[in-house]
């Protein structure tokens, strides 16, 4: 299917729901959902971010800066993944719980102001990977229309720039948590601490990143064409020293490379059947 016929679904689905609330991230995906919508709807379009110790301040401030240029009005509400154990002990499912609490948080929302449809981001690719999220929020009534029409995620940002959004090149953002091993308890001192090492990794220009907490080692993941340089151009005694400022105790360097997705690495080769 042309990515014009995609784009009039899209287009014609958000005429049917006549108002909708977007569970809005800040992330491409989402943010082209809220374009679109707001493009139909206008008004009846609302975008809501979910604010929480897992959400880079930066994120949340890149949230309000598209949404005001997209002209959708906006509002940002607090959850508290955190205050649930089970999110915070970190399982392999712990995204379903963070999904838990933001669709609890929105849903109540959308009913008392009158939106039928509360709507995300995921798009047709998500639904190949390990996303337990999804389901938390297809239990709760979401719906997803990227994945309904088809949506892939390279169709996402081509979508996004032909509708002149400026941030269609703009990196996957997942939260925080995604930086920890499945099993590794998540506390707000660990998503601070690796929050300010990414923003610090930014800071040196660096965007495609992670910074993967393990215990008290930092693993810096960036992509391999750039590792040589790294090595090569950063003042690695400064960095060390102020990642273990930032409560880390040894700093280590990926040579795989960023890869998205990759901790899921673990499940595969748990679940794969032995020789």
């Amino acid at each position: 299917m042309k990515l014009t016929d995609k784009l009039a679904q899209l287009q014609a689905l958000f005429a049917e729901m006549e108002r909708a609330l977007i569970a809005y991230s800040g992330g491409i995906d989402s943010t082209l959902v809220a374009k679109i919508a707001y493009d139909v709807l206008g008004d009846r379009a609302l975008a809501i971010t979910a604010d929480s110790a897992s959400l880079l301040p930066e994120d949340l401030e890149d949230a309000q800066i598209q949404a005001a240029e997209i002209g959708i009005t906006h509002e940002i509400v607090k959850t508290h993944e955190l205050d649930n154990p089970h999110y915070a002990a970190n399982p392999v499912n712990r995204c379903y719980f963070c999904k838990s609490e933001l669709h609890d948080t929105l849903k109540p929302i959308a009913l008392e102001r009158g939106y039928p449809y509360v709507v995300d981001g995921v798009n047709a690719d998500d639904l190949l990977d390990y996303r337990p999220g999804i389901q938390a929020a297809k239990e709760r009534g979401a719906r997803s229309p990227l994945a309904e029409v088809g949506v892939t995620k390279l169709e996402v940002r081509e979508l996004a720039k032909q509708l002149g959004l400026p941030w269609w090149d703009k990196p996957a953002q997942p939260c925080l948590s995604s930086r920890f091993p499945y099993g590794e308890a998540i506390t707000v001192a660990k998503l601070q601490r690796v929050g300010r090492a990414e923003r610090y990794l930014r800071q040196l220009g660096y965007r495609n990143l992670r910074v993967r907490s393990d215990g008290e080692t930092a693993r810096i993941e960036l992509p391999p064409e750039q590792i040589k340089a790294f090595v090569q151009t950063s003042n690695l005694p400064a960095l060390v020293a102020a990642f273990q400022d930032y409560g880390f105790t040894y700093v280590t360097l990926d040579l795989e490379g960023y890869r998205s997705g990759k901790l899921n690495q673990a499940l595969l080769t748990a679940t794969a059947p032995s020789a």
